[in-house]
Protein backbone atom coordinates (compact mmCIF):
# COMPACT_ATOMS: atom_id res chain seq x y z
CA UNK A 1 0.00 0.00 0.00
CA UNK A 2 1.21 2.94 -0.99
CA UNK A 3 -0.47 6.63 -0.52
CA UNK A 4 -0.26 9.86 -2.28
CA UNK A 5 0.67 8.17 -5.06
CA UNK A 6 -0.90 8.95 -8.44
CA UNK A 7 -1.56 6.17 -11.31
CA UNK A 8 -0.46 7.45 -14.10
CA UNK A 9 -0.54 4.78 -16.99
CA UNK A 10 -0.75 1.03 -17.31
CA UNK A 11 3.07 -0.53 -18.57
CA UNK A 12 2.80 -3.34 -21.18
CA UNK A 13 5.02 -5.73 -22.89
CA UNK A 14 2.98 -6.06 -25.92
CA UNK A 15 -0.49 -6.38 -25.30
CA UNK A 16 -0.07 -8.15 -21.81
CA UNK A 17 0.10 -5.88 -18.67
CA UNK A 18 3.37 -5.77 -16.71
CA UNK A 19 2.81 -3.37 -13.66
CA UNK A 20 1.49 0.36 -13.69
CA UNK A 21 3.61 4.01 -13.86
CA UNK A 22 2.90 6.05 -10.90
CA UNK A 23 4.06 9.69 -10.04
CA UNK A 24 4.85 9.49 -5.95
CA UNK A 25 7.11 12.29 -3.92
CA UNK A 26 7.71 14.10 -7.19
CA UNK A 27 8.90 11.18 -9.09
CA UNK A 28 7.79 9.14 -11.54
CA UNK A 29 8.66 5.77 -11.11
CA UNK A 30 7.39 2.24 -12.38
CA UNK A 31 5.99 -0.90 -10.13
CA UNK A 32 5.64 -4.28 -11.83
CA UNK A 33 3.31 -6.78 -11.41
CA UNK A 34 3.86 -10.59 -10.04
CA UNK A 35 0.38 -11.53 -11.63
CA UNK A 36 -1.93 -9.18 -12.88
CA UNK A 37 -2.91 -5.21 -12.96
CA UNK A 38 -6.61 -4.35 -11.46
CA UNK A 39 -7.38 -1.26 -12.04
CA UNK A 40 -10.01 0.47 -9.51
CA UNK A 41 -10.31 4.25 -10.00
CA UNK A 42 -13.81 4.57 -10.57
CA UNK A 43 -16.08 5.75 -13.57
CA UNK A 44 -13.86 9.16 -14.02
CA UNK A 45 -10.45 8.18 -13.68
CA UNK A 46 -10.17 4.72 -14.94
CA UNK A 47 -11.19 5.69 -18.09
CA UNK A 48 -8.80 8.17 -18.34
CA UNK A 49 -5.93 6.08 -17.12
CA UNK A 50 -6.65 3.37 -19.93
CA UNK A 51 -6.60 6.02 -22.74
CA UNK A 52 -3.43 7.53 -21.23
CA UNK A 53 -1.97 4.05 -21.63
CA UNK A 54 -3.27 3.34 -25.09
CA UNK A 55 -6.77 1.73 -24.94
CA UNK A 56 -8.93 3.42 -26.20
CA UNK A 57 -10.76 4.74 -29.80
CA UNK A 58 -8.01 5.18 -31.97
CA UNK A 59 -9.26 8.47 -33.70
CA UNK A 60 -9.00 9.77 -30.07
CA UNK A 61 -5.91 8.85 -29.28
CA UNK A 62 -4.33 9.91 -32.08
CA UNK A 63 -5.56 13.65 -31.28
CA UNK A 64 -2.77 13.56 -28.63
CA UNK A 65 -0.10 11.66 -29.74
CA UNK A 66 -0.89 8.67 -27.70
CA UNK A 67 0.34 5.36 -28.91
CA UNK A 68 -2.54 2.74 -29.50
CA UNK A 69 -2.09 -0.62 -27.21
CA UNK A 70 -5.58 -1.86 -27.71
CA UNK A 71 -8.41 -0.30 -30.29
CA UNK A 72 -11.52 -0.09 -27.60
CA UNK A 73 -13.99 2.94 -28.84
CA UNK A 74 -16.18 2.23 -25.60
CA UNK A 75 -13.58 3.43 -22.79
CA UNK A 76 -14.98 6.74 -21.60
CA UNK A 77 -18.22 6.14 -23.63
CA UNK A 78 -21.89 5.29 -22.40
CA UNK A 79 -21.24 7.57 -19.20
CA UNK A 80 -24.34 7.44 -16.98
CA UNK A 81 -24.98 9.17 -13.19
CA UNK A 82 -28.25 9.96 -10.85
CA UNK A 83 -29.27 13.11 -11.03
CA UNK A 84 -31.62 14.90 -8.48
CA UNK A 85 -33.56 18.47 -8.66
CA UNK A 86 -34.61 19.83 -5.40
CA UNK A 87 -37.67 21.33 -3.28
CA UNK A 88 -37.33 23.65 -0.80
CA UNK A 89 -39.54 24.85 2.20
CA UNK A 90 -38.17 27.08 4.94
CA UNK A 91 -39.59 25.72 8.51
CA UNK A 92 -41.80 26.92 10.87
CA UNK A 93 -39.84 26.43 13.33
CA UNK A 94 -35.95 26.24 12.93
CA UNK A 95 -35.13 22.39 13.56
CA UNK A 96 -31.50 21.85 14.30
CA UNK A 97 -29.96 19.06 12.06
CA UNK A 98 -29.33 15.47 13.51
CA UNK A 99 -27.18 12.36 12.54
CA UNK A 100 -26.45 13.02 9.13
CA UNK A 101 -28.83 15.32 8.29
CA UNK A 102 -31.27 13.52 5.77
CA UNK A 103 -32.75 9.83 7.18
CA UNK A 104 -35.52 9.99 5.46
CA UNK A 105 -35.81 8.18 1.77
CA UNK A 106 -38.63 6.39 -0.55
CA UNK A 107 -38.51 5.35 -4.12
CA UNK A 108 -41.88 5.32 -6.56
CA UNK A 109 -42.73 5.05 -10.25
CA UNK A 110 -42.87 7.39 -12.50
CA UNK A 111 -45.58 5.36 -14.71
CA UNK A 112 -47.29 3.32 -12.35
CA UNK A 113 -46.91 0.60 -15.72
CA UNK A 114 -43.11 0.24 -15.00
CA UNK A 115 -41.47 -2.80 -14.30
CA UNK A 116 -39.36 -1.41 -11.40
CA UNK A 117 -39.01 1.92 -9.48
CA UNK A 118 -37.26 4.68 -11.23
CA UNK A 119 -37.54 7.58 -8.47
CA UNK A 120 -35.68 8.31 -5.56
CA UNK A 121 -36.70 11.19 -3.27
CA UNK A 122 -34.03 11.96 -0.06
CA UNK A 123 -35.49 14.18 2.70
CA UNK A 124 -32.59 16.95 3.93
CA UNK A 125 -32.80 18.91 6.97
CA UNK A 126 -30.95 22.11 5.11
CA UNK A 127 -31.66 23.67 2.16
CA UNK A 128 -29.78 21.80 -0.55
CA UNK A 129 -29.99 23.24 -4.10
CA UNK A 130 -27.84 24.31 -7.29
CA UNK A 131 -25.68 27.31 -7.85
CA UNK A 132 -28.31 28.72 -10.35
CA UNK A 133 -31.35 27.96 -7.81
CA UNK A 134 -29.70 29.41 -5.16
CA UNK A 135 -29.10 32.60 -6.64
CA UNK A 136 -32.76 32.67 -8.36
CA UNK A 137 -35.31 31.44 -5.11
CA UNK A 138 -32.47 32.59 -2.09
CA UNK A 139 -33.23 29.61 0.09
CA UNK A 140 -33.02 30.60 3.84
CA UNK A 141 -30.55 28.84 6.31
CA UNK A 142 -33.56 27.33 8.11
CA UNK A 143 -35.32 25.52 5.36
CA UNK A 144 -35.51 22.10 4.86
CA UNK A 145 -35.39 19.73 1.27
CA UNK A 146 -36.80 17.03 -0.71
CA UNK A 147 -34.43 15.82 -3.44
CA UNK A 148 -36.35 14.80 -6.73
CA UNK A 149 -33.90 11.89 -8.08
CA UNK A 150 -34.17 9.92 -11.35
CA UNK A 151 -32.48 6.64 -10.77
CA UNK A 152 -33.02 4.82 -13.75
CA UNK A 153 -31.83 7.70 -16.21
CA UNK A 154 -31.56 6.87 -19.92
CA UNK A 155 -29.16 9.36 -20.57
CA UNK A 156 -25.28 8.95 -21.87
CA UNK A 157 -22.37 11.07 -21.77
CA UNK A 158 -18.77 10.69 -22.24
CA UNK A 159 -15.40 11.26 -20.35
CA UNK A 160 -12.62 12.94 -23.16
CA UNK A 161 -9.33 13.64 -22.53
CA UNK A 162 -7.96 17.09 -23.19
CA UNK A 163 -4.29 15.56 -23.48
CA UNK A 164 -1.34 13.33 -22.85
CA UNK A 165 -0.45 14.65 -19.13
CA UNK A 166 -1.15 12.58 -16.76
CA UNK A 167 -1.85 15.81 -14.73
CA UNK A 168 -4.16 17.15 -17.63
CA UNK A 169 -7.76 17.15 -16.78
CA UNK A 170 -10.74 15.17 -18.02
CA UNK A 171 -13.73 16.77 -19.80
CA UNK A 172 -16.56 15.10 -18.12
CA UNK A 173 -19.92 15.64 -20.66
CA UNK A 174 -22.49 14.05 -18.72
CA UNK A 175 -25.53 15.07 -20.81
CA UNK A 176 -27.95 14.82 -17.95
CA UNK A 177 -31.43 15.36 -19.16
CA UNK A 178 -30.58 14.73 -22.33
CA UNK A 179 -33.22 12.22 -23.69
CA UNK A 180 -36.44 12.98 -23.08
CA UNK A 181 -38.08 10.24 -20.81
CA UNK A 182 -35.39 11.65 -18.24
CA UNK A 183 -37.38 14.86 -18.22
CA UNK A 184 -40.18 13.41 -18.01
CA UNK A 185 -39.60 11.48 -15.28
CA UNK A 186 -38.17 14.16 -13.35
CA UNK A 187 -41.11 16.03 -13.79
CA UNK A 188 -43.46 13.38 -11.96
CA UNK A 189 -40.75 13.45 -9.11
CA UNK A 190 -40.77 17.20 -8.80
CA UNK A 191 -45.10 17.30 -9.16
CA UNK A 192 -44.83 14.25 -6.39
CA UNK A 193 -42.37 15.87 -3.67
CA UNK A 194 -44.41 18.87 -4.27
CA UNK A 195 -47.73 17.12 -2.94
CA UNK A 196 -45.93 15.35 -0.02
CA UNK A 197 -44.24 18.08 0.89
CA UNK A 198 -46.85 20.71 0.85
CA UNK A 199 -49.19 18.21 2.26
CA UNK A 200 -51.66 18.53 5.46
CA UNK A 201 -49.05 16.03 7.33
CA UNK A 202 -45.90 18.24 6.78
CA UNK A 203 -47.89 21.53 7.11
CA UNK A 204 -46.15 22.27 11.08
CA UNK A 205 -43.08 22.28 9.48
CA UNK A 206 -43.56 24.03 6.45
CA UNK A 207 -43.97 27.96 6.76
CA UNK A 208 -43.45 27.89 3.01
CA UNK A 209 -42.90 26.86 -0.02
CA UNK A 210 -39.24 28.36 -1.13
CA UNK A 211 -38.87 26.51 -4.81
CA UNK A 212 -40.23 25.88 -7.32
CA UNK A 213 -43.45 26.62 -6.59
CA UNK A 214 -46.62 25.62 -9.28
CA UNK A 215 -44.29 26.19 -12.27
CA UNK A 216 -46.04 24.04 -15.51
CA UNK A 217 -44.42 23.94 -18.80
CA UNK A 218 -41.31 25.04 -20.20
CA UNK A 219 -40.93 26.64 -16.84
CA UNK A 220 -41.18 23.49 -15.17
CA UNK A 221 -38.71 21.82 -17.08
CA UNK A 222 -36.36 25.18 -16.91
CA UNK A 223 -36.08 25.01 -13.25
CA UNK A 224 -35.56 21.00 -13.00
CA UNK A 225 -32.43 21.90 -15.57
CA UNK A 226 -31.22 24.68 -13.46
CA UNK A 227 -31.96 22.99 -10.31
CA UNK A 228 -30.19 19.52 -11.45
CA UNK A 229 -27.34 18.22 -9.59
CA UNK A 230 -25.68 14.80 -8.77
CA UNK A 231 -25.70 12.33 -6.17
CA UNK A 232 -22.22 11.08 -7.64
CA UNK A 233 -23.00 7.83 -8.59
CA UNK A 234 -20.80 7.78 -12.06
CA UNK A 235 -20.66 4.60 -13.53
CA UNK A 236 -20.78 2.66 -16.69
CA UNK A 237 -17.58 4.55 -18.73
CA UNK A 238 -15.83 0.61 -18.73
CA UNK A 239 -18.69 -1.25 -19.53
CA UNK A 240 -19.00 -5.01 -19.63
CA UNK A 241 -20.56 -6.94 -22.67
CA UNK A 242 -20.08 -8.74 -25.96
CA UNK A 243 -20.65 -5.85 -27.98
CA UNK A 244 -18.46 -3.15 -29.57
CA UNK A 245 -18.62 -0.78 -26.88
CA UNK A 246 -17.57 -3.19 -24.16
CA UNK A 247 -14.43 -2.73 -22.54
CA UNK A 248 -14.40 -6.24 -20.45
CA UNK A 249 -15.92 -9.60 -20.63
CA UNK A 250 -17.95 -11.35 -17.71
CA UNK A 251 -14.73 -11.91 -15.94
CA UNK A 252 -14.05 -8.29 -15.64
CA UNK A 253 -10.44 -8.91 -18.40
CA UNK A 254 -9.93 -5.89 -20.87
CA UNK A 255 -10.40 -6.96 -24.28
CA UNK A 256 -7.43 -7.61 -26.41
CA UNK A 257 -5.20 -7.06 -23.23
CA UNK A 258 -3.66 -9.50 -20.99
CA UNK A 259 -3.26 -9.39 -17.37
CA UNK A 260 -5.35 -6.66 -16.84
CA UNK A 261 -8.67 -5.85 -15.35
CA UNK A 262 -11.20 -3.53 -14.26
CA UNK A 263 -12.53 -3.94 -11.66
CA UNK A 264 -15.17 -1.32 -9.60
CA UNK A 265 -17.41 -2.05 -6.27
CA UNK A 266 -20.69 -0.42 -6.53
CA UNK A 267 -23.61 -0.53 -4.08
CA UNK A 268 -26.23 -2.79 -5.15
CA UNK A 269 -28.96 -0.08 -5.85
CA UNK A 270 -26.45 1.43 -7.92
CA UNK A 271 -25.59 -1.52 -9.84
CA UNK A 272 -29.25 -2.71 -10.33
CA UNK A 273 -30.32 0.28 -11.82
CA UNK A 274 -27.67 -0.16 -14.72
CA UNK A 275 -28.40 -3.58 -15.62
Amino acid sequence: MLTHALVTRVIFQGKRATGVEIAHDGKTRRIGAGLEVVLSLGAIHTPKVLMQSGIGDQVELQRFGIPLVQHLPGVGQNFQDHFRSTCIWEYEQPLPPRNNGGEATFFWKSDPGLNTLDLQTCQVEVPACSAETAARFNPPASSWTLLAGVVQPKSRGQIRLTGPDPLDPVQIHDNLLSHSDDMKAAIVCVELCREIGNSAALRPYAKREVMPGNLKGADLENFIRDAATTYSHETCTAKMGRDSMSVVDSHLKVYGIGNLRHYRRTCRRDAESRA
